[in-house]
């Protein structure tokens, strides 16, 4: 296979009717670490938001059981790639999701902005650093991925293009990103689990490493001092670099799902879909109470 063959058959394919297929395609064969990366930076931003970190902050997922959280959330998300929305496995995975979140006061405009970011970030991370920019094919088929995926969780009004994704991102940071002490809290542990995967002498070269790789609205939400400029461009080179050397590797034959991924600490022995996540207890943590009256669906059918 050549190094742009897989490009050739997700140009072949449907972006809408064949979504799925796509951003499998391109999320387990042609950008696996690139697509773990943007993911993780796309939840990430979302705690510079106050009413999503403190939410975050109160349930302690993130402060005090963090590998775990890291664990079952990519592990979820993943299902569905994997399996497809239509199979058990992911039918059980959007069930967890949906049970969990029903659990707390989460307003529809925060859901909408987290499903964004699951949207624009991959692109932006994968144009700015990745073996090659994202096709339209797999822009639109993206898109398209996760506004079913919203439909599945609930959430209503989902923006129809990946422009309208991407305005709504955007004019939602600049009008709620913003200090917030317990926010601060989750970023230091979710920087802290980061650090914790990698030799402790390096810790803080990592912490210094990946503040480089944030935008300055985040940086100022969460009052970080910014990396020197020489520094943040040194690191940006460095992933910039990497990108342009899997360009010259050979196309990956087998898929890599992100159950594969050596950050995946928790389950050394496998996992049950069914038993991943959190089981809020009613009257801890904020639990339970639901903006709306009405429950989202355990799975749109």
């Amino acid at each position: 296979m050549k190094r742009f063959e897989r490009l050739g058959q997700i140009r072949r394919l449907d972006p809408v009717a064949d979504a799925l297929e796509i951003y499998r395609l391109s999320v387990a064969f042609e950008f696996p670490w690139d697509y773990t990366r943007a993911l993780e930076l796309a939840l990430y931003r979302t705690y510079a938001v106050p009413s999503i970190g403190r939410l975050l902050a109160r349930t302690a997922e993130l402060t005090e059981r963090t590998q775990k959280r890291y664990d079952d959330t990519a592990l979820l998300l993943d299902t569905v790639v994997e399996h497809g929305f239509a199979s058990e496995e992911g039918r059980t995975a959007i069930r967890r999701i949906n049970q969990m979140h029903r659990s707390y006061d989460i307003s529809d405009d925060d859901m909408r902005y987290v499903l964004s970011t699951f949207v624009v970030m991959p692109r932006r991370w994968i144009d700015a650093y990745g073996w090659r920019r994202l096709s339209r094919h797999e822009i639109v088929a993206t898109t398209e991925y996760y506004r079913t995926l919203g439909r599945h969780l609930g959430i209503p009004a989902i923006p129809e293009t990946y422009e309208e994704f991407e305005a709504l991102l955007d004019a939602y940071e600049e009008e709620h990103f913003g200090w917030d002490e317990q926010s601060r809290r989750v970023s230091d542990a979710t920087l802290d689990l980061m650090a914790s995967w990698y030799p402790r002498p390096l810790a803080p070269l990592l912490r210094t490493a990946t503040l480089a790789l944030l935008d300055e609205p985040l940086l100022r939400a969460f009052l970080y001092t910014p990396p020197g400029a020489a520094t943040s461009a040194l690191v940006r080179r460095a992933v910039r670099t990497r990108g342009r050397l899997v360009r010259l590797l050979p196309p990956r034959r087998a898929p890599h799902f992100a159950r594969q991924n050596w950050e995946i600490k928790g389950y050394p022995n496998g996992y049950r879909v069914a038993d991943l996540g959190t089981r809020p207890v009613p009257g801890l943590r904020g639990c339970p109470v639901r903006s709306r009256d009405g429950s989202a669906p355990d799975v749109v059918e």
